[in-house]
């Protein structure tokens, strides 16, 4: 089987266009096969087949050479066994070795209190990847095999590497231009976190397959024959929409599977005759369509005089087709369409010295990654989200006053403009003008805008300047100035917090500081510690009195409203011994009891029947989230290992709050209507009706208590039987928050 496996990568390289080094190739197989000999995965198989797999891909999938294959399958020589980075820099030359180095997690938990160990290899992964693009690309590939074997992991596993995979390596593949693996990360991790949506929509495209098939064979023809009379070489493809995509719009759109309209579109792939006027030839087949169907007025899209930063080229618009149905065609010529598929990163630096690729935008944002990463000991958590900020996909065009162009990542603001510019400039900006015209530091810029920043030497860096600020070097700057002031206030909380504790025969220490957090609601020492220089905590006798044992009731409860009162013990020392005692290996089941040692995250409102996980916070309690909450994939990402598979089993025992967002066509009735069905509706608790009506339609929240999602389908459902009412749907509750 390894024979076989590695006989197949061989052939693989040996038909690609690299130059035959089959022996560098072999002699890294048989160290590697060495250094892993008797270990096997968690599915029982040999581990070497692991490396073969992800050197498979790295030749097959992007078309890298025989380093990245070497690299490839010595990946985990250095992680995994007693071999140093020196044996294989001695072996395979320095180049491999650098590679590996970059790819081998960082061992031992030395970053302080606050790092997060998955952050810190991300850094040092990134780090290694603006000077050599290829240890992305294998680690992408590691990350690609390791979720198609995700199958044989802990449930509290498969959510952490799917949450890491989603948050962090597929925009990392879109941004180097890797479609078709993006497309696959994204649906493997939807169908690990949410099983059953995902066979739910796999059956619903098998269904709705022969209406897609009768479309295209009646759009089709007529494109055929004209491109026929053109003389054109050329394949039209039908691309369905990822069951991850079809999923993401009904979540944002609030729409069922049937309403979701964009799921097929048409792809022309052409070999131009001349290489060097195949962008024209891109026109005029579009020219050419726009004879036989109408093309939507606001929908082209021209990525051919300005492709994307990932180095994708393509003419897209919609056209209307004969059955009265939009359907999307996008054009590009073979080479446009093997750099879209297998990645702009795959043609940068390796694969052709004397092509002619452009390399400015990827370098510019391999630059960027540098910039952010070059800021004076950047906090790692927030280093993710920077450069998360950085795998924008979209962009925008827009003018500096001297009339030079420049590419900013789609909603940039006045502010990202101006920290794009220079780090001073963005500091002390106070405002700009736009296409001549005065506007706030908040103005999203649109493309073909021509901006002028305006400074003043005593303006600074304001902390609300976050709210606003979209790109990751401008957040990254913003970032970095707050942090040097927070670290002065933190100085000053803590000597004050320390005083204070002498004063009254305490010993300072993080034992203390760690209790004190929980009793003032603080995430850690350090926000405690801020709070208290900047006068928002004082210390005082409540203090001392807690730390002396002495009971306070503190406002944890309301988070958890059926939790029993006990005397003899302090509940929250009562949940902390709770989720000590876990077996993190095991899937939690909720029920009464479980509930009542744990809180639910009021950020996403999960309730039976959502796809849940737990969450062991820093000061040792549990928080429930969805798993498709955004702070729960933050959380995945930081901090997997505090990860806890959970699922319910409340038995509609226990009522949980939500929101349902209501609209529709206000009319005589209406509001008389819901009230009624809502006092049909009489086991469920209404605590909060918020309506308001404008130019003729009406849209509100209703808050009340239920006890599972079957119990809010059929309020909806109820809701949407009413006459002039479009639209009843569950929604989370900071969204339902501007109404209230």
């Amino acid at each position: 089987m390894i024979n076989a496996a590695f006989q197949k990568l061989i052939d693989t390289y040996l038909a690609s266009n690299h130059r035959r080094k089959v022996e560098i190739i072999t002699k890294a197989f048989n160290f590697a096969k060495q250094a892993h000999k008797g270990v096997r995965r968690l599915s029982g198989e040999p581990y070497i087949l692991h490396p073969i797999a992800v050197a498979q891909i790295v030749c097959e999938e992007i078309g890298l050479g025989s380093t990245s294959i070497c690299a490839a399958l010595l990946h985990d020589v250095e992680e995994d066994t007693d071999y140093t980075n020196e044996d294989i820099a001695n072996l395979f030359g320095q180049k491999v070795a650098n590679i590996v180095e970059g790819l081998t997690k960082i061992a031992g938990g030395i970053f302080g209190d606050r790092a997060s160990l998955q952050a810190e290899t991300f850094k040092k992964l990134l780090l290694t990847m603006s000077d050599d693009i290829r240890v992305i690309l294998i680690k992408i590939s590691d990350r690609l095999h390791n979720m198609r074997t995700l199958s044989s992991m802990l449930p509290s596993k498969q959510y952490k590497i799917a949450g890491e995979t989603l948050y962090i390596f597929a925009p990392l593949a879109d941004r180097l231009g890797l479609n078709k693996i993006k497309t696959e990360l994204e649906n493997l991790s939807f169908k690990y976190e949410h099983p059953e949506e995902y066979e739910l929509i796999e059956r619903e495209l098998a269904e709705s397959q022969p209406e897609r098939d009768t479309i295209f064979d009646k759009f089709t023809p007529a494109i055929r024959e004209q491109l026929d009379s053109m003389g054109c070489q050329y394949s039209i493809k039908a691309r369905v929409k990822s069951p991850y995509s079809i999923w993401m719009k009904m979540q944002n759109k609030h729409v069922p599977f049937k309403e979701v309209f964009d799921i097929l579109a048409i792809r022309i792939v052409f070999v131009p005759r001349n290489r060097k006027e195949e962008i024209d030839e891109c026109y005029r087949i579009y020219g050419t369509l726009t004879k036989i169907y109408k093309p939507h007025p606001t929908r082209f899209r021209d990525w051919l005089s300005n492709p994307k930063a990932n180095g994708y080229q393509a003419l897209h618009n919609t056209f209307m087709s004969k059955q009265g149905k939009w359907i999307e065609i996008q054009i590009r010529s073979d080479r446009m369409d093997d750099i879209a598929e297998q990645g702009f990163a795959a043609h940068w630096k390796y694969k052709d010295a004397n092509a002619d690729y452009d390399e400015n935008e990827l370098d510019k944002w391999l630059n960027s990654i540098k910039e952010i990463l070059d800021d004076p000991q950047p906090d790692t958590l927030d280093l993710l989200d920077t450069i998360k900020l950085n795998l924008f996909a979209s962009e925008i065009l827009v003018f500096t006053p001297k009339g030079d162009l420049k590419t900013m990542p789609a909603n940039s603001t006045a502010l990202d403009f101006a920290f794009s510019i220079h780090s001073f400039l963005g500091s002390h900006c106070f405002g700009a003008k736009v296409n001549h015209k005065l506007v706030p530091l908040s103005y999203r810029l649109k493309s073909g805008d021509q901006v002028e920043i305006l400074t003043s030497r005593t303006q600074h860096v304001q902390p609300e300047w976050l709210n606003f600020a979209t790109t990751a070097k401008a957040r990254g700057k913003i970032q970095a100035i707050l942090r040097r002031e927070r670290r002065e206030k933190q100085r000053l909380g803590e000597e004050q917090l320390r005083t204070f504790l002498q004063e009254k025969d305490f010993e300072p220490g993080n034992i203390i500081f760690d209790r004190l957090c929980g009793y003032h609601n603080c995430l850690s020492r350090a926000d405690l510690f801020q709070a208290i220089g900047e006068g928002r905590i004082k210390p005082s006798e409540g203090d001392i009195n807690f730390l002396r044992g002495r009971k306070k009731s503190r406002g944890w409860r309301k988070f958890i409203p059926f939790i029993g009162k006990k005397e003899e013990q302090d509940p929250v020392s009562a949940s902390t011994d709770f989720v000590k005692g876990l077996n993190r290996k095991q899937v939690l089941s909720l029920n009464e009891e479980i509930l009542g040692k744990c809180s639910i995250a009021p950020c996403c409102r999960p309730i039976p029947g959502d796809d849940v996980m737990g969450y062991i916070t820093q000061q040792d309690t549990l928080e429930i989230h969805k798993r498709s909450c955004e702070t729960a994939t933050k959380l995945k990402t930081r901090y997997g290992n505090n990860i806890i598979a959970a699922n319910w089993d409340t038995h509609k025992t226990i009522y949980f709050d939500t929101t349902i967002y209501i609209k529709g066509v206000d009319s005589q009735g209406v509001l008389y209507s819901i009230a009624d069905v809502l006092h049909k509706l009489n086991q469920f608790l209404i605590k909060r009706i918020t309506l308001e009506t404008n130019d003729g339609i009406f849209e509100g929240y209703i808050e009340m208590t239920v006890f599972d999602t079957d119990d809010v389908k059929h309020i909806c459902e109820a809701l949407k039987q009413i006459e002039n009412v479009t639209k009843a749907v569950r929604i989370d509750h900071q969204r339902g928050a501007t109404l209230s």
